[in-house]
């Protein structure tokens, strides 16, 4: 949690379970403890796994509110992983690719909690 993992073929995997504050669930942080925590992310990483997105990027809810991470935004910006995988935002449920980074939100319910999108699949 909250570190760096190197695969056997040399990928470089940085994940934490960390998102913001959201009703009383487990791993929720105000921003300054995100700050702190997304501060760990390394530069030249093949793959960032954060439970939630960043602020703007695949985090639209059927409300139309952006609920991603604005401090998340920042250090992704920063620090350009290849591919950045999230999901907790069931309905931003897509790929994209922005600034030298694909994102991903491989939510795999809706927003009803209802299995309804496939698995995505990513070649490096």
């Amino acid at each position: 949690m909250n570190q760096t993992v190197l695969l056997g073929n040399g990928t470089r995997v940085w994940g934490s379970p960390f998102t913001p504050e959201f009703m009383d669930w487990a791993f929720m942080g105000t921003p300054e403890i995100l700050s702190a925590i997304w501060a760990k992310i390394p530069k030249n990483l093949d793959i960032l796994i954060t439970h939630g997105p960043p602020f703007g990027i695949l985090d639209r809810t059927t409300r139309g509110v952006n609920a991603g991470c604005p401090k998340l935004l920042e250090v992704v910006q920063i620090q350009t992983p290849r591919i950045h995988v999230f999901g907790h935002i069931h309905e931003g449920y897509g790929m994209r690719e922005k600034d030298g980074t694909v994102f991903v939100n491989a939510s795999l319910c809706n927003a009803n909690y209802d299995l309804v999108n496939k698995p995505v699949t990513i070649d490096l």
